[in-house]
């Protein structure tokens, strides 16, 4: 990789530090979930992203897609609850987005939003419904703008992880609209969105894999 594209190696590096990343705040997720949720979001992402670090360890893709693509397949498969589908659709979705052996940054932007476009789709959410798209919108503009500055893949995944973060935090103070938390009502509020918090680690999992090449 250089500085403005992604290849199948740090693909696969990223999906390995997601996993790292989900299974050291695996109790956090959980503890979030169980508050507004069925206190399985810990336990789900990290037999799902476990299960993915299984699928690649032995597998050689050609092009960053097949990565994501095979990530998609994978947690689909072996996640419960919504997060399979929704986090296994937004990896495929990405992968299938791409269709050259690495991407650029502009490429990947484009990738970040064909994902961003299947979450919306499966979920029926928007930005304050108190969902994971409460983090992966802002990442996305964030990671767009500065592809669109002319900004190299390291400082659009910082910028977009940043604003993931951000995004997370903002979840608080809102009352759920979607999911197993709405149905709580004005009692959602105070909580942290634990879809948000784990799309945010993936955002801060992508910041910090370029950075270390």
């Amino acid at each position: 990789m250089n500085g403005d594209s992604v290849d199948t190696d740090l693909a696969r590096t990223w999906v390995q530090a997601i996993a790292a990343a989900v299974d050291q705040h695996k109790d956090h997720l959980t503890q979030l979930d169980s508050a507004i949720g069925d206190a399985d979001h810990g336990t789900n992402m990290k037999r799902g992203f476990l299960a993915v670090t299984t699928a690649l360890a032995d597998y050689e893709p050609d092009t960053v897609a097949a990565v994501l693509v095979k990530t998609g397949s994978t947690l689909i498969s072996r996640v419960g609850g919504a997060s399979g589908p929704l986090y296994g659709g937004a990896f495929r979705a990405m992968g299938k987005a791409l269709e050259t052996p690495t991407a650029d940054t502009q490429q990947f932007a484009t990738a970040l939003a064909a994902s961003l476009e299947s979450i919306q789709k499966l979920g029926a959410a928007a930005p304050g419904d108190k969902t994971m798209i409460d983090a992966y919108a802002p990442a996305l503009a964030a990671f767009q703008q500065h592809a669109d500055a002319g900004a190299d893949f390291a400082a659009a995944a910082l910028a977009a992880a940043d604003a993931a973060e951000e995004g997370r935090r903002a979840t608080t103070p809102m009352q759920a609209r979607k999911g197993r938390a709405s149905y709580l009502g004005a009692r959602s509020i105070g909580h942290q969105d634990p879809g948000a918090t784990s799309t945010a680690l993936i955002f801060r999992a992508l910041a910090e894999t370029v950075e270390a090449r």
